[in-house]
């Protein structure tokens, strides 16, 4: 793709007509549609591609005195040597705001990069056998036997089919949101069965009640290094630690017992849900539901940033549904306005007020002023963690947040 690029830029630099300049406009469709965009599939990574170009590829690029960033000028050579001496009097490091991000954005990198090597020496390091614990200490089945035996106390007990059911009805029977309601507690209980049965079987197996399983063995491995059980992971969600998984779960069956057998919620925690999409899918039918004459194919989700906090909460809204749990990354917000603004130093996140999430019935497009802020399960920022996006209003333009890679996460951890 880059060659493909420069000998495209070659050969309209060559073919160029003096009189009427650069077609700026012809090297940013080919480079961020063509030769790179026409790899891309990712509709944000695709107007990461457009900003890219619009901002670097323009007439500011041939004035005098330009700079990508201070230390970063475009070169004056004339011969292959000054050439060189150009790129050996470059900064040894590259800094963040040399490709439009944030400084916090190296502190993100130096915090990866060592997340990195310890995980690996984690993963590297020998497994003691059960008669292997030096100095008298607890061994390692010793210790997953008790923590087995801990997190089987703290386990939420089973949903029972006759309950859920006389509960949705008391709900109002199969709404949009009580179906929603209902898919999500059908897998949180297939969870909770999974995770028992691997934890009494566990603690069965370091007895020698039964064998100890390859699929018991890994597991075992996984928890004594705190991590979560492969096993655990495909109908669930990734989590740094095996702590930080469990206390989710119990955060998540406790806002769906509270939900199905005391009443909806007038703040929902986002994060909470299996399939987040389904949430807001719902919300759209329940609004489309109230107003005559309303198609859902014309509906779309609108957004309101609150200055509230969930606290500050009492009362639901008409209609539409208010949310929680977000944290703002590559930007700040100005709580009195809910504008963006530029980060504060070494602050890598902002815990997001109560958004107030509605619907309309519209077929124009989007205000080209805001900004499309995508949100993403967790930091890893891929088709299978996007859940959908936020508008966000901002004095300045929405290529600078662009360039700034700001979107909002469900879980920082």
């Amino acid at each position: 793709d880059f060659k493909a690029s420069t000998q495209f830029i070659l050969n309209h630099l060559d073919d160029l007509d003096p009189r009427r300049g650069i077609s700026w406009q012809t090297v940013q469709f080919m480079l961020a549609e063509v030769q790179y965009g026409g790899r891309v599939t990712d509709d944000f990574d695709k107007r990461f591609l457009n900003s890219l170009t619009h901002v670097w590829f323009n007439d500011r690029l041939v004035q005098p005195g330009f700079k990508f960033y201070d230390g970063y000028p475009m070169p004056e050579a004339k011969n292959l040597e000054e050439y060189n001496n150009f790129i050996q009097n470059l900064p040894p490091q590259d800094f963040p705001e040399v490709f439009g991000l944030h400084k916090n954005a190296n502190i993100s990198y130096q915090i990866n990069t060592i997340k990195g090597i310890l995980d690996e020496i984690l993963n590297i390091q020998p497994k003691e056998s059960s008669g292997a614990a030096k100095g008298g200490g607890e061994t390692r089945e010793a210790f997953v036997y008790r923590l087995s035996g801990d997190m089987l106390k703290k386990l939420p007990r089973d949903y029972l089919p006759h309950e859920v059911k006389d509960a949705i009805t008391r709900l109002g029977g199969l709404l949009p949101m009580n179906i929603f309601l209902r898919q999500e507690i059908n897998r949180m209980q297939k969870l909770i069965t999974i995770v028992r049965i691997t934890l009494e079987d566990l603690k069965l197996a370091i007895e020698g009640t039964i064998i100890m399983s390859e699929n018991l063995k890994s597991s075992l491995d996984s928890m004594y290094d705190a991590r979560v059980p492969e096993k655990w992971k495909k109908p669930s969600w990734h989590s740094t630690t095996l702590g930080f998984w469990f206390t989710e779960l119990l955060e998540r069956d406790t806002q769906f017992k509270k939900w199905i057998f005391h009443g909806r919620p007038k703040v929902f925690w986002i994060t909470g849900f299996f399939n987040p999409q389904g949430f807001f899918t719902a919300m759209r039918q329940e609004v489309t539901r109230l107003h005559k004459g309303w198609a859902l194919d014309s509906v779309i989700c609108q957004n309101l940033v609150t200055r509230f906090s969930r606290e500050d909460i009492h009362d639901a809204p008409p209609e539409g549904v208010y949310i929680h749990g977000l944290f703002l990354e590559g930007a700040g917000l100005d709580r009195k306005t809910g504008k963006l603004i530029e980060s504060k130093a070494k602050v890598l996140f902002e815990q997001m007020p109560v958004i107030y999430m509605y619907a309309i019935n519209t077929t124009a497009g989007k205000d080209s002023r805001l900004y499309e802020c995508p949100i993403y399960r967790k930091p890893a920022r891929t088709d299978i963690n996007y859940i959908g996006s936020i508008d966000f209003e901002s004095d300045i333009g929405p290529r600078h947040w662009i360039m700034r890679g700001v979107a909002l996460l469900c879980d920082i951890k």
